[in-house]
């Protein structure tokens, strides 16, 4: 019997093309949910993908892990350092994604253990991510690393 292998790591300059696929796959998948066509929009990760991802990685205030399985890549998260008006800095989870077929399986849990860990060690005073209105699995995965709903986006669309 084969044991499987997930764990988490820093992200490699090699890993970006395959990163960046992942990235255009979790876009996807939540711009179909509840309030996904406006966070496609406004807070997921900007075309081309490539290029944020490649600026993030060469960032010293930004870190982008990738989630394995064995040597495979099914995974990535990026977060980033955000300075607050009275000087103290959150670390903002921008991203943080597992193909359908690799989840449940601990892959997002080391990767989320990762970016947070980064973010305690630069001092930051919190962690902030998103999840969509009923993402019940998001916002299950979130509060079992103690992330908890700190504010609300209301939004009504317009007609045009």
């Amino acid at each position: 019997m084969t044991s499987i292998a997930e764990g988490a790591r820093r992200a490699a300059e090699a890993d970006i093309a395959s990163v960046a696929g992942l990235a255009a796959q979790a876009t996807a998948e939540l711009s179909e949910l509840r309030g996904g066509r406006v966070w496609s929009r406004l807070e997921a990760r900007p075309d081309p993908q490539l290029e944020s991802l490649a600026r993030d990685l060469q960032a010293d205030d930004a870190l982008v892990v990738v989630g394995t399985i064995d040597d495979a890549v099914v995974g990535y998260g990026a977060v980033r350092l955000v300075e607050l008006h009275d000087g103290s800095t959150v670390g903002r989870v921008s991203d943080i994604y597992v193909l359908p077929d690799a989840r449940g399986v601990g892959v997002g849990e080391a990767m989320m253990e990762m970016l947070m860990a980064w973010a305690g060690q630069r001092g930051c005073i919190g962690v902030d991510s998103l999840a969509l209105p009923g993402d019940r699995n998001t916002k299950n995965f979130f509060e079992t690393h103690g992330l908890v709903a700190r504010a609300i986006t209301v939004h009504r669309k317009l007609p045009q």
